[in-house]
């Protein structure tokens, strides 16, 4: 069944304290979205990419395409103000059915079982996103103070977010809604369940200067 990969990157550097966008920061000597873009096509080779950029950046990105000779095919769209209005954007140039993963353009070390594992349940049961267990202590806020919460009862949400072009499609037909955090969170407003797999804890999104370091000791370690 034909395949589409879209990766979202649409993120500024504000936590980054940087004027450069987070997508565009140096990892082992290129841009972050390439290791990312990269890492898509080697896990689905004979997928289509679509990237959702926000249009003031699409020269910067050629540039860099040209700079580190990026040869990954792929075209780009125009992101929106919001995740969900890029995925929309993106979502125009499916036009047969297909698998579709969603995936953030700052996480450049999910694994390629993962990526497979997540696309094979998804063209099985429609959907699939990848999760991984909290290991740490969790509290809740209560008017009062705090109480602690059961930590096994939550999970920590990664991507790529999997999902059959009928399931998709259908889902950003919807009215935005400030719940949607996720493409996940988008299909389950239909009242559709969401499948699980495991994924693989070195799949951080980078979004601030401590996990952009964490990434280079994990691109290292994965590359032993």
């Amino acid at each position: 069944m034909k395949q589409y990969i879209i990766i979202v990157a649409g993120g500024s550097g504000s936590r980054m304290g940087s004027t450069i966008p987070k997508q565009f920061l140096d990892l082992n000597s290129k841009p972050i979205l390439m290791h990312t873009i990269e890492k898509m096509h080697q896990s689905l080779d004979h997928s289509e990419i679509i990237l959702a950029l926000p249009k003031s950046e699409f020269d910067t990105w050629k540039k860099l395409c040209q700079e580190h000779q990026f040869k990954v095919n792929h075209q780009v769209v125009e992101g929106g103000n919001t995740r969900f209005e890029s995925v929309s954007n993106a979502l125009k140039k499916v036009n047969e059915q297909s698998v579709i993963a969603v995936h953030d353009g700052v996480r450049p070390l999910v694994k390629n079982s993962v990526v497979n594992e997540c696309m094979q349940r998804a063209q099985e049961k429609g959907t699939a996103i990848p999760v991984i267990a909290i290991e740490e202590s969790l509290r809740q806020k209560t008017d009062s103070g705090s109480v602690v919460v059961n930590r096994d009862e939550y999970l920590i949400v990664q991507t790529p977010q999997c999902f059959s072009s009928e399931v998709l499609l259908k889902a950003y037909q919807q009215d935005y809604s400030p719940t949607f955090t996720d493409d996940a969170s988008v299909v389950e407003a239909m009242g559709i369940e969401i499948q699980l797999i495991q994924g693989n804890k070195e799949n951080i999104k980078i979004t601030t200067p401590e996990d952009l370091k964490k990434a280079q000791v994990y691109i290292n370690l994965m590359s032993e």
